[in-house]
């Protein structure tokens, strides 16, 4: 409780604390030394800041922070009232006046600056500006009309009016609680004793610092607690005087009525009067007298006995919820104070395995070590027996035809025509023989001096150097809820979404989506990865397709989700491809009408691709000049396409002229048939990929047999022309009626 009682100020005691209008209280002194002063000129102006001078002249005796309502007419201006009670008691004056004289505007160089003041409780506060020179003294209480104080908690401004700093309310309630603590300590060390003595009994104390909150006798303060170094500012207070002594209150009583009831508060503007009601709009007790002046007489004004109890419930109120708050605080510093014994316990344990693990790294590099060592001497020692062996067999061979050739010479000296014959041919074939053996590569190393062993350690060292520390004991995500209001297909194609539980704190690191086969077939991985929205392509049309999601993270793999089943489009809608088509195709009508800006043939493909089921499509002639081939069918993503469609092995196709039509499939030509296409012809193709076959139509009518048999695969639709044809594309259209299969009668 000590510290709602401090003056955030100061930092001792409240003394004749005043109510300021941000609700926050200031000692009268404090409130007399933190108050502005601005001259009549600039009442309606910022602050202005003075320049430097010299201190005033200290003011009277009476004038300390001290002192009491008798003091003197200079309480409330001058360098006195600048200086709190720390630097009045500590006989510091003139030098803290002289911290706390301030430049001017012109001097400093800066704007409206108004400096401030550390309290001991670190508070910022604003000091008092020296009034200029010449000006009058205030009234006792009072400051001149452009006087303002700032609160040193909320730094809220507030007015002074006439009566200066009397018109705040004097805290009379927090007065007498600082009187009865005052008491109530002193009560407790009455017979407080020294605690460094090391005499036995201890010595009596004779002062107490503030801030160690210890009690030392006059030769322990002086050996244990000097008044300099990290010691010059902590405040020595005398200890706690015996009950009754005076100086116990505030406001010089010296504890009076601390045992009986004391006198009842009076109001502030009328002396005589007690307070009796409560003002509910300036939220302050009034007097009987306050109500027939008039200044509260239009108020909401309430009895001060009923307001008294309300609040005083009101309070008790907050009071258990504070207690409450305070008791879980106990529970939690209870449970922190254990929290430290574990993290020291945990902290040890933990250093001695990653000290055991790192040792078993070393001790593997070690082995590993040892091991690339002997490799290296293997591969030394082979190196240094294949040059030795290339040493013994060359000096041999050099030393045979070294003799050889000393052997020939002398064979040459001879004069015997008929014994050199004898023997020249057999010498000739030995020459050439001895001359064969040093053939090419016969004079190279058959090693090299460099070592083919390259030892990559940068992996490893990468590694070693993210070694860290995986989330520890951490649970395996729980269920993903699927999205169904997000998922949904279009065509072949199913996009699904997904998220995580709320309030779900175990760790996510990605996700595994699984796609059966659309037949009822195993499920199999179609995506991971950390994304929460998934599209899949590619798939069956008119197929049923189940789908499910986990989540992982480095504890393990988390459960599925439910499944959700998804149905693909009974029939196919696309476009042409614009991103796989020849640069010299043209599209228009949102990729749908094709046309070609060159004279040769170039292919454009479709969006769409087919495995599964029977697919049909047309295709509009909307313009023919010059009677161009224009090819008509599917083929593979890696289709040729700078040349007519089903010249290479990757296309099924049928040209068609204006008399008659062709099926082409590696540049091979079969099945002429008549009939042409025109101006307005229209062209289907159907992909039955049940039977496997390929059939197309010009205008209803079956162009010629079954185009294609055995085909199987993946295919899209394709289409090659040249400039003087103009085709749009027509989907989403039900197999013609003639070649539907019939319906299975219902069992």
């Amino acid at each position: 409780m000590e510290e709602e009682l401090k003056c955030p100020v100061c930092g001792s005691l409240f003394r004749e604390p005043i109510i300021l209008p941000c609700s926050h209280n200031v000692c009268l002194p404090c409130a007399r030394t933190i108050a502005v002063q601005t001259p009549e000129s600039e009442q309606h102006l910022p602050p202005l800041l003075h320049s430097r001078g010299p201190a005033p002249p200290a003011a009277g005796p009476g004038a300390g922070p001290g002192a009491g309502p008798g003091a003197g007419p200079g309480a409330a201006a001058g360098s006195a009232a600048c200086l709190d009670s720390e630097s009045a008691a500590g006989g510091g004056g003139g030098d803290h006046a002289d911290k706390l004289s301030l430049h001017s505007e012109t001097d400093s160089g800066y704007g409206s600056y108004t400096p401030s003041l550390k309290s001991p409780n670190g508070v910022r506060v604003l000091p008092l500006v020296p009034a200029p020179p010449g000006a009058a003294a205030a009234p006792r209480g009072a400051g001149p009309a452009s006087s303002s104080l700032t609160c040193p908690q909320c730094h809220r401004s507030a007015s002074l009016d006439q009566r200066g700093l009397r018109g705040f309310q004097r805290n009379r309630l927090l007065e007498a609680i600082v009187q009865r603590y005052q008491q109530g300590r002193a009560a407790a060390a009455a017979a407080a004793k020294c605690q460094l003595c090391d005499r036995s009994p201890p010595e009596p104390a004779a002062v107490l610092c503030e801030q160690c909150e210890v009690l030392y006798c006059a030769a322990c303060q002086l050996r244990c607690h000097p008044a300099r170094g990290p010691f010059a500012k902590h405040r020595l207070a005398p200890p706690p005087a015996h009950p009754g002594a005076p100086g116990g209150g505030g406001d010089g009583s010296g504890g009076k009525g601390a045992g009986g009831g004391r006198k009842l508060p009076t109001c502030a503007e009328h002396d005589l009067e007690n307070y009796s009601m409560y003002c509910v709009s300036c939220r302050s007790p009034v007097c009987y007298q306050c109500l027939e002046e008039g200044k509260h007489n239009k108020h909401d004004v309430k009895a001060l006995g009923a307001m008294w109890k309300q609040h005083k419930a009101q309070l008790s109120q907050a009071l258990n919820g504070v207690s409450d708050k305070a008791k879980e605080a106990k529970e939690f510093l209870v449970q922190l104070k254990n929290l430290l014994q574990q993290i020291q316990e945990n902290g040890l344990d933990y250093e001695a395995c990653l000290v055991a693990q790192c040792d078993a790294l070393v001790d593997a590099l070690t082995r590993q070590k040892a091991k690339l060592l002997t490799k290296v001497t293997k591969e030394r020692e082979h190196k240094l027996k294949v040059v030795w062996d290339q040493i013994n067999h060359c000096t041999l061979k050099l030393r045979q035809s070294t003799g050889l050739m000393e052997y020939c010479l002398e064979v040459i000296k001879e004069n015997d025509p008929s014994g050199f014959l004898q023997i020249s041919d057999a010498l000739i074939k030995r020459v050439q023989v001895s001359q064969e053996q040093w053939v090419k590569g016969a004079l190279e190393p058959k090693v090299s001096a460099e070592f083919d062993l390259t030892l990559d350690s940068e992996p490893l060292l990468q590694s070693i150097h993210q070694l860290d520390f995986i989330q520890m004991k951490c649970r395996v995500p729980p269920v993903p809820l699927l999205q169904l209001e997000k998922c949904c297909t279009r065509n072949n194609s199913v996009t699904l979404a997904w998220r995580m539980p709320p309030l779900s704190h175990n760790p996510v690191e990605g996700y595994i989506l699984e796609l059966d086969d659309g037949d009822g077939g195993q499920f199999r991985e179609v995506y991971v990865g950390k994304e929460t929205l998934c599209t899949i392509d590619g798939l069956h049309f008119n197929s049923t397709y189940n789908a499910r999601v986990k989540a992982f993270n480095s504890s393990g793999v988390g459960p599925y989700s439910k499944t959700v089943i998804l149905q693909t489009s009974d029939v196919a809608w696309f476009t042409f491809d614009p991103s796989s088509a020849h640069r010299d195709i043209v599209l228009s009508n949102d990729n749908q009408t094709a046309t070609c800006n060159s004279y040769d043939d170039r292919v454009v493909l479709g969006t769409a691709a087919f495995s599964k089921g029977v697919h049909y499509w047309e295709l509009h002639v909307d313009r023919y000049d010059n009677h161009p081939d224009p090819a008509f069918g599917i083929a593979r993503i890696n289709v040729v396409k700078d040349m007519m469609l089903g010249k290479d092995d990757k296309a099924w196709a049928m040209y068609v002229d204006n008399n008659r039509s062709w099926f082409m499939h590696c540049n091979s030509h079969t099945n002429r048939t008549e009939g042409g296409v025109s101006k307005g012809a229209t062209v289907g193709v159907l992909l039955d990929l049940n039977k496997h076959n390929l059939t197309f139509y010009i205008n209803g009518q079956q162009q010629g047999p079954p185009a294609f048999e055995n085909i199987e695969g993946v295919f899209m639709p394709a289409l090659s022309l040249n400039r003087n044809v103009q085709v749009t594309l027509h989907t989403g259209l039900e197999v013609p009626q003639s070649v539907k299969q019939p319906k299975l009668p219902n069992n």
